[in-house]
């Protein structure tokens, strides 16, 4: 199509999905004439539309918007821009209580504008493409439910989620993409692979860990703990929860209140759940008179945090209201920042090479324009965080003025097995706290002064990294990682006291071994092991016994033959060891 020359792909997906939720909008409103409008944004991926209707809107009904949809696209009808004056648009749109809600927060001086094609026209700003007739292809793809503007106290609205694209191809690569994603959804893993659960009685966002998901966890925090150790950071535990006091002076219950659990009356003393770790590791760095020459101080800790997420953006692991951060916090000297920011990006990348990440994007974010700190520290900072950037050759992105009110960061989005970016690592400095905390350090010229203090988190939380991980390998974890890294099944009763006994000695060499008694058939077992992604499995009947053999099979269903139990455990342990 012509448009494709002008618009870069970005421009022109944008365009295309903005108009086909203009259409989406158009045939809702006449197939349900009671509808009352909300917004219809494009995303990253495609386009939502929010609607107020009194009947539910269901996938079923999706096939017939569609072809109402088709039929207007066929119509090649004028996307017409128009503006309007304050009291005109209110009188256009006195019927769509969300709409008011909207124009009540577009500044006065600020033209409001519609898009209309043939009888539809909606309050938006645009961009859209010509015609009804340039969306090359599109499918609608699923309802949900969601709160206007996101908060539970508002009307519950439908939303219908879509996406659209400049060929038929590229759509059809996408709802590819959509369904391996959805094989891989961590939530659906986990109850076949059994590894957490959530109910009801203990309320949303909170997990419960089950023995294989447990096992899993703790592998990642063991190695976790051994390379940050080996990189020279001091690792401790903090507790839960904190006085008022503390969360004032660090500002959390001025700026993030909303976010944190009711106050606690104990004692006559107020304390909070802790929403964040960096208070309490400036309460180990205040405890002690630090000289220079204690500098570098890491302090890294597995902390758990709460927050008050809203229920509708929780998410499985994704997105809990209890979770544990991989956080630690650098104390340094300025000669000391470049040093500091070349190590936490040399684990960083250690850790993620093996946890099979090697892919990834990279965001430097400078200072907004509210932000605390002396200039000449932010220009410090920034400089040696884009200086360590460009001396490693990675390629980068600056998002100007995308920093924390408190100091230039970076974030590192990591790719996985399909092409998806998520963000984990974020090493950002912090102006703020070292200030409200009266931070210091005796200098080389006996002087006092102020550290600089760079946050950091590699993984981010354990409960989404482990989400991530799991939809990466699909749930088929390697070796090391594997809750389950062997099943052993005896194909019979009397096999049991062998079966037993190589895996006593699978779990002398720290292998995480398990045994299928059950009364049922070996190739059911076998199947079960393998619908669990139990990467290897062992079969024991007559035959091994009376040879001192194993037999060995793989999950992804491959017969390794019978073999003594040295070569199996060398081959157990190449394997280990070549996947970590």
């Amino acid at each position: 199509m012509g448009f494709l020359e002008n618009d870069s792909i970005e421009n022109l997906r944008e365009k295309i999905r903005h108009s086909t939720a203009h259409i989406m909008a158009d045939v809702v409103t006449k197939i349900y004439p009671k509808t009352k409008l909300a917004i219809g944004p494009p995303t990253k991926d495609g386009f939502y539309y929010d609607f107020y209707v009194e009947d539910p809107i269901t996938e079923d009904d999706l096939e017939k918007i569609e072809a109402s949809m088709k039929k207007v696209m066929k119509q090649d009808l004028k996307f017409e821009y128009k503006e309007y004056s304050r009291s005109e648009i209110l009188d256009m749109n006195k019927n769509e209580p969300f709409k008011l809600d909207v124009i009540k927060d577009i500044p006065e001086n600020v033209p409001v504008s519609t898009y209309k094609h043939g009888d539809f026209e909606d309050l938006c700003g645009g961009p859209h493409v010509e015609s009804t007739g340039m969306i090359p292809a599109f499918k609608l793809l699923s309802v949900a439910g969601a709160y206007w503007r996101g908060n539970e106290d508002q009307p519950m609205l439908q939303r219908i989620y879509g996406t659209a694209f400049e060929s038929q191809e590229a759509l059809d690569e996408h709802i590819t993409k959509i369904e391996e994603a959805n094989k891989r959804d961590h939530r659906n893993l986990a109850k076949q692979l059994d590894l957490f659960s959530y109910q009801d009685e203990l309320g949303p966002g909170l997990i419960v860990w089950h023995p294989r998901g447990s096992k899993l966890r703790s592998t990642i925090e063991d190695f976790w703990k051994k390379e940050h150790i080996k990189y020279d950071y001091d690792l401790i535990y903090t507790p839960h929860i904190g006085k008022s006091t503390l969360w004032e002076i660090s500002g959390h219950l001025d700026f993030y209140k909303e976010n944190m659990y009711p106050v606690m009356d104990m004692d006559g003393q107020e304390y909070y759940l802790k929403p964040m770790n960096c208070p309490f590791h400036i309460m180990y760095y205040r405890n002690d008179i630090r000289s220079y020459r204690d500098l570098p101080i890491r302090i890294g800790e597995l902390g758990s945090v709460y927050r008050n997420e809203r229920a509708g953006v929780l998410h499985g692991l994704m997105r809990v209201r209890g979770m544990t951060q991989d956080d630690a916090h650098i104390f340094c000297r300025p000669d000391q920042i470049e040093n500091e920011i070349n190590k936490v990006l040399d684990l960083t990348f250690h850790l993620m090479k093996t946890f099979g990440f090697e892919k990834y994007e990279v965001m430097l974010s400078t200072k907004p324009d509210k932000s605390v700190g002396d200039i000449s520290r932010w220009h410090i900072a920034t400089e040696s965080l884009k200086k360590t950037i460009v001396s490693r050759g990675l390629s980068y992105e600056i998002d100007e003025g995308g920093g924390a009110f408190y100091g230039p960061k970076i974030d590192i989005n990591i790719e996985d097995a399909i092409g998806r970016l998520w963000q984990c690592t974020t090493v950002q400095f912090d102006f703020n706290l070292p200030e409200r905390f009266g931070l210091n350090y005796i200098g080389e010229d006996g002087k006092m002064h102020q550290p600089y203090m760079i946050h950091r988190a590699l993984l981010g939380s354990m409960e989404r990294f482990i989400g991530v991980l799991t939809e990466h390998y699909g749930g088929a974890f390697p070796l090391w990682l594997s809750p389950v890294q062997v099943m052993v099944i005896p194909i019979a009763d009397r096999h049991i006291e062998y079966s037993n006994t190589i895996a006593r000695k699978l779990f002398d060499f720290d292998f995480r071994v398990e045994i299928d008694t059950r009364k049922e058939r070996m190739n059911a077992k076998i199947r079960s092991a393998q619908m669990s992604k139990i990467p290897f499995m062992l079969i024991i009947g007559d035959k091994e016994e009376s040879t001192n053999t194993i037999s060995i099979r793989h999950r992804g269903g491959e017969n390794l033959g019978a073999m003594p139990f040295d070569d199996l455990l060398n081959k157990l342990q190449s394997d280990r060891d070549l996947l970590k």
